[in-house]
C-alpha cells in the first residue's frame, strides 16, 4: 500500500518515478494565467491565520462546504476565520475522491511542513497553530510563498480599466526573484448584452482618455489600454466566452449601429450580439498579433446560476457550472476570420465541457501555420477538469490528435497564494502517463526522449511563450 501523498504519489512505475524525481520536480513554475491580486504581491501581504489565506475567496472550498451542509455564515458570512476553518475541517473527511482532498493536504505539506497530517476536526488545532506560526515568519508573506514554490512568472488577470499601479510598483522591484505582469481581460467591453455595459464604457472612457461615442472610439480606447498593459510586460490576453456569438461574414451588420442601439436602451437580438462580439474579438485578435501577445479563450461556463448565492455573496462564489452549448462552428469561424488575413495570434483554447476536448484539439490543428510550433493550443483541463481524470483525458486526446510535445502545460487559474502545488499534481500525473507509455512499450525506453517531453510540457514550452 502506497503512503498517502508520499514521495511516489501517482508514480506507479520505475520510469514514472525517474521522470518525476529527476526531471519534473526540479523545474521552476511559469504560471501564465491566474487571478492573484497584484496589490498583495506589491505590498507583500501577510496573513494572520491559515483560515484567512486558505478560505478567503476560494469558491472551490466554499462549494464543497455547502455540499457538506455547512451554513453560509461559516463559509462566507460573519463567522470569524477560526470558525470557518473548523467548518472546513468538518468538510474535509467528506471530500474523499474530490481533488480538494489532495490539493488541501498538499498545501498543508508543502507550505507548512505538516507532512503526514490527515486534516480533520481531530487535527485542526495542530494544523491551525503550526501554519499560523509559519505565516508569522518574515519570509512567508505573499512574495515568499511564491518563491517557496519556485515560481518564475505570474500572469495576473486584469481589466482594461485597472490602474495597473501595483504592476508599476512591482516593475521597480529589483530583487523580486520572479516576474509579475498583467494580462488583458476585456470581457465587459464585448459582452454588450450584459447589465452595466453602458456604465462600463464610461469607466473605460475615463481610464483611456477616449470619449467613447462610436465603435471606432471603443476600439481606440481598448487599444490605448492594451498598450499600457504591454508597457508593463503583458504577454497575454484572456476572454471569458460563455457563449460564442460569431458571424460567418465580417461584413454582415454594422457594429456601430448595434452599439448605438444598445446605448439608446433598445433590446438586442442574437444577430446584433453576434455582429458586435465578432467585430470586437477580431479587432482585438489583430491587435494581439501585431504585439505578439497570446490570446486565451475560456469557453463554456454558465455563471451565477444560483440567484440566492449571487445576491448573498456576489459573483465567483461557487454558483457556476459547465455549459453544453455547441462550439465547433463559431470557434472555427472566429479563428478563421483572423487566420485568413495572417493575423491570428498565438492562441490557447480552453473549454469547460470535457466532451468538447476533441473539438478543441481538432480546431487547434486546423490553424497551425508553421510560423510557431503549436501556435494554436488545446489548453489544460480547466476549473472542474483540473483533476486527475480531466487532465489525463485532455492530454491523451491532445497527444492523439495533435502534439503533446508542444503543449504549454499547467496553470493555477486561482486566486489563492497556496494553489501552486497544483503544478506538482499535474507534473506527477504527466510523469505517470509518460512513464507508463514507456513501461508498456508505447514509446521507446529512452529517458532522454521522454525526459525532454516532460521538461517541455512542464516548463520549457511555457517559458518560450511567456518569458523568452
Amino acid at each position: 500500500m502506497q503512503p498517502f501523498l508520499g514521495s511516489d504519489f501517482l508514480l506507479r512505475s520505475e520510469a514514472s518515478r525517474r521522470l518525476y524525481h529527476d526531471v519534473a520536480a526540479k523545474l521552476p513554475i511559469v504560471d501564465f494565467h491566474n487571478h492573484l491580486n497584484p496589490a498583495q504581491i506589491a505590498t507583500d501581504t501577510r496573513w494572520d491565520t491559515l483560515g484567512r489565506i486558505w478560505l478567503e475567496g476560494d469558491h472551490y472550498k466554499w462549494r464543497a462546504m455547502r455540499w457538506a451542509g455547512i451554513d453560509e455564515r461559516r463559509i462566507t458570512g460573519d463567522a470569524d476565520f477560526r470558525e470557518k476553518f473548523d467548518a472546513f475541517a468538518e468538510t474535509m473527511p467528506q471530500c474523499l475522491g474530490n481533488p480538494l482532498y489532495h490539493w488541501s493536504h498538499l498545501e498543508l505539506y508543502r507550505y507548512f511542513g505538516l507532512d503526514g497530517l490527515i486534516f480533520s476536526p481531530k487535527t485542526a488545532d495542530e494544523a491551525w497553530h503550526t501554519a499560523n506560526a509559519k505565516l508569522a515568519e518574515p519570509e512567508n508573506g505573499a512574495r515568499g510563498l511564491l518563491r517557496r514554490m519556485k515560481v518564475e512568472f505570474v500572469g495576473t488577470t486584469d481589466d482594461p480599466c485597472d490602474t495597473l499601479e501595483h504592476h508599476q510598483a512591482l516593475a521597480k522591484v529589483e530583487d523580486l526573484g520572479f516576474r509579475v505582469v498583467p494580462s488583458f481581460r476585456p470581457d465587459k467591453a464585448f459582452k454588450i448584452d450584459q447589465e452595466g455595459f453602458a456604465e462600463y464604457l464610461e469607466r473605460l472612457s475615463a481610464a483611456s482618455g477616449v470619449r467613447i461615442a462610436t465603435f471606432d472610439d471603443l476600439l481606440e480606447a481598448l487599444t490605448k489600454r492594451l498598450d499600457a498593459f504591454v508597457a508593463l510586460g503583458c504577454r497575454a490576453s484572456d476572454h471569458g466566452l460563455d457563449i460564442l456569438h460569431i458571424t460567418d461574414d465580417l461584413a454582415k451588420g454594422d457594429p456601430n449601429a448595434v452599439l448605438q442601439k444598445r446605448l439608446s436602451g433598445a433590446t438586442l437580438d442574437e444577430e446584433d450580439i453576434a455582429v458586435f462580439q465578432t467585430a470586437v474579438l477580431v479587432a482585438l485578435g489583430r491587435a494581439y498579433a501585431a504585439r505578439d501577445l497570446v490570446m486565451q479563450l475560456h469557453i463554456g461556463a454558465i455563471r451565477n446560476n444560483s440567484s440566492r448565492i449571487l445576491a448573498a455573496v456576489g459573483p465567483d462564489s461557487g454558483g457556476d457550472s459547465i455549459a453544453d452549448r455547441p462550439i465547433a462552428e463559431p470557434l472555427n469561424r472566429l479563428l478563421d476570420h483572423l487566420d485568413r488575413t495572417g493575423e491570428l495570434p498565438r492562441t490557447i483554447l480552453y473549454c469547460l465541457d470535457p466532451s468538447k476536448n476533441e473539438i478543441v484539439a481538432t480546431a487547434a490543428g486546423n490553424f497551425q501555420d508553421g510560423s510557431v510550433p503549436g501556435k494554436v493550443q488545446a489548453g489544460a483541463g480547466w476549473w472542474f477538469n483540473d483533476q486527475l481524470d480531466g487532465m489525463e483525458r485532455q492530454m491523451v486526446q491532445l497527444a492523439q490528435m495533435g502534439l503533446l510535445s508542444r503543449f504549454v502545460g499547467m496553470l493555477t487559474d486561482s486566486r489563492s497564494f497556496l494553489s501552486f502545488p497544483r503544478h506538482e499534481y499535474f507534473r506527477r500525473l504527466l510523469c505517470r502517463m509518460v512513464g507508463n507509455w514507456m513501461e508498456e512499450g508505447h514509446i521507446p525506453p529512452d529517458f532522454e526522449l521522454a525526459g525532454g517531453l516532460v521538461r517541455d510540457v512542464c516548463y520549457t514550452n511555457a517559458k518560450r511563450w511567456f518569458l523568452d
